[in-house]
Parts: structure tokens; C-alpha cells; sequence
């Protein structure tokens, strides 16, 4: 029989079990319980240590960024739109690509653009806690670990999720997408002015920045 790590993130008693009896015990009965095998002990702690980011609160001192992704299919083009919440304001970010590896994947490339720019941004503007709101289950589970990274694209990102993850307290916060969000619907229209398929609501401003049209 080959080998299993049974991570519990919500049971009993959390934590890593070898034997699926142990894990039933924890978890049979238990309301919302949470566990998932792995085939190794490493990606099983990874998927515990994902529900530790979960637990940073969210206050004065934490960037807000909302991200979202868009594809234009006849161009093979894909784009990401974010809209950053600072003390002083909001700043609007948008920028496309043509990577033919990551076009493969639509618009969650460009999601994937856009979580890592606000990462980016944060941990260079010196901020310790960012709070990054999306709407395509992968961008949290990724780097969690609770989602495989099947292609290069989505290895890159947890490359650079782990790489970043030390000195940058990350908080993933999914929102229902086109559900009339204001922010993630701000991020979405980004998304598609830097395709040029916007509706006016934002103009370039340089270096993937944008201006918000009054």
C-alpha cells in the first residue's frame, strides 16, 4: 500500500495522521471538517501552514488589493486589472501580456499577473501584511498547496508565492466575481481597458498605471 500523509486542517484534533482510520476518528461526525491526503509529508504540512495566513487580521497597516484577469481571444492576449486601497487612496493598475505559454490559460492568467503585482508592490513599499481579494479559486490554493500546480504557469506563481511568503504576510480573501463588487468590478474594467476593450472608466497613466475618469 503505498503511503499517505492525512493533513486535518478542521477535525478534533488538527494536525498530520498516517493511517486513514486515525484521520476518520478525527474528522467523522466533526461539523465542517477539512483534511485531504497527500503522498508526501511536505505537501501535507504545506496544506496545514495554508490556514495560517487565513487567521492575519486585517487592519490599518494592511495593503488591500483587489485582482482580477481578462483574455482577448483574437489577439491571444491576456491582462490583468488591480486596484490597490492605501491610507492615502486608491491606485489602479492594469497591464497585458502574450505569453503564449500562459494564454493557454485565459483570463486566470492575468489574475495570476495581477496577484503577483500586488505582492510585489507591497513587499516593496515595505508593507508586512497585504489582503489580496479574487475571484478564481486558484490564486489562494496554488500557493497554498491545496491545488497542484499541473503547468509552468501556475509552477512560476508558487515559486513566487514561497519566495516572497517570508518577509510578506499574505491573506487571500475570495470574493464572488461579477457579483457587484465595486472593487473587483473596478478590477475587471482594468483588466479590459489594458485591452483595449474598456468602457472609458480608466485611461493609462505609464508604467502600468491608471487613472480613474470622474
Amino acid at each position: 500500500m503505498a503511503n499517505k500523509y492525512y493533513a486535518v486542517k478542521q477535525g478534533r484534533t488538527p494536525g498530520i495522521y498516517r493511517t486513514w482510520k486515525e484521520c476518520q476518528a478525527q474528522t467523522s461526525g466533526f461539523a465542517c471538517a477539512q483534511f485531504k491526503s497527500f503522498p508526501t509529508m511536505e505537501e501535507a504540512q504545506a496544506f496545514l501552514d495554508s490556514s495560517l495566513g487565513q487567521a492575519m487580521e486585517i487592519d490599518e497597516h494592511t495593503l488591500t488589493a483587489y485582482v482580477d484577469g481578462s483574455y482577448d481571444h483574437s489577439r491571444k492576449e491576456y491582462s490583468y486589472g488591480m486596484v490597490l486601497k492605501e491610507k492615502d487612496g486608491e491606485l489602479y493598475f492594469a497591464e497585458k501580456y502574450a505569453d503564449p505559454a500562459l494564454a493557454s490559460m485565459r483570463n486566470v492568467a492575468g489574475e495570476i499577473k495581477g496577484a503577483e503585482k500586488a505582492m510585489r508592490y507591497a513587499a516593496d513599499s515595505g508593507y508586512e501584511k497585504l489582503a489580496v481579494y479574487y475571484d478564481y479559486e486558484g490564486i489562494a490554493k496554488w500557493c497554498t498547496g491545496e491545488w497542484k500546480t499541473k503547468k509552468e504557469g501556475t509552477a512560476a506563481y508558487k515559486r513566487f508565492y514561497d519566495g516572497i511568503k517570508d518577509r510578506l504576510q499574505v491573506r487571500f480573501v475570495k470574493v464572488k466575481g461579477h457579483s457587484n463588487d465595486e472593487y473587483n468590478d473596478m478590477a475587471d474594467m482594468l483588466a479590459k481597458s489594458a485591452l483595449g476593450i474598456g468602457d472609458g472608466s480608466f485611461v493609462p497613466k505609464g508604467d502600468g498605471q491608471w487613472v480613474k475618469q470622474t
